[in-house]
């Protein structure tokens, strides 16, 4: 399989699981950095593969096929950001950026020593959940986004969603990590902010931002 077609599938499967966003051809293009007419052309060649159901002016859904597939990528994806990360010592945008191309070279076989290695890890550093064998998922129903999450109460952070080198800079800046204790001040609702505090500090977050933030209620 080409990596322009595992890079594809992949993108409709990560967009597919986030509650802010979509998988309309012209966001794929966007996100893809291609035209929309070449990710038309695509999705119709991945429905002649089976691995995409096309409607035109639909938004796009994967076949069994093709979850399978990106499963299988984001697993190794995941495996090796836990394997540079541990290993190397390198910065959550850097074992992202490194992930992407080691992923499409890396072998099932490679990719089940890099797990025994690692000691069948669950999650990556992102607290992003690592596919099985099996290409079985398990994520956890109790996390929500920070710009739903209610005001008052006290979180811990399970899951940075975000891909971009400012988004991992800003996290990084201000000890936002998987782990990590904070606490929702306030919704600005018409503003689209919201106001937390992370060791101590006030932050205020646009909703962008928040939207890739996971967080779990502490009991």
């Amino acid at each position: 399989m080409s990596i322009s077609i595992e890079n594809f599938v992949k993108t409709v499967y990560t967009q597919g699981k986030h509650p802010e966003s979509d998988t309309k051809l012209s966001t794929l293009a966007g996100l893809l950095n291609i035209t929309k007419a070449a990710a038309t052309d695509m999705a119709r060649k991945l429905d002649a593969k089976k691995l995409v159901y096309y409607t035109k002016y639909k938004p796009l859904n994967l076949t069994p096929k093709g979850n399978k597939l990106a499963l299988n990528l984001i697993r190794k994806h995941r495996l090796w950001e836990t394997f540079l990360y541990k290993t190397l010592n390198l910065s959550l945008h850097e074992i992202h950026s490194a992930a992407e191309h080691l992923e499409h070279a890396t072998s099932d076989f490679l990719a089940d020593k890099i797990y025994d290695y690692l000691d069948h890890p669950a999650i990556d550093p992102h607290g992003d959940p690592i596919p099985d064998k099996k290409g079985q998922i398990s994520v956890s129903k109790n996390s929500i986004v920070i710009s739903i999450a209610p005001s008052g109460a006290n979180y811990m952070i399970t899951r940075l969603f975000g891909s971009s080198e400012v988004f991992f800079d800003f996290c990084a800046s201000n000890q936002i990590e998987p782990g990590a204790g904070i606490k929702v001040v306030k919704q600005y609702e018409s503003g689209k902010m919201t106001e937390i505090t992370v060791n101590n500090r006030i932050i205020v977050i646009n909703k962008e931002i928040s939207n890739y933030i996971y967080v779990q209620k502490k009991q």
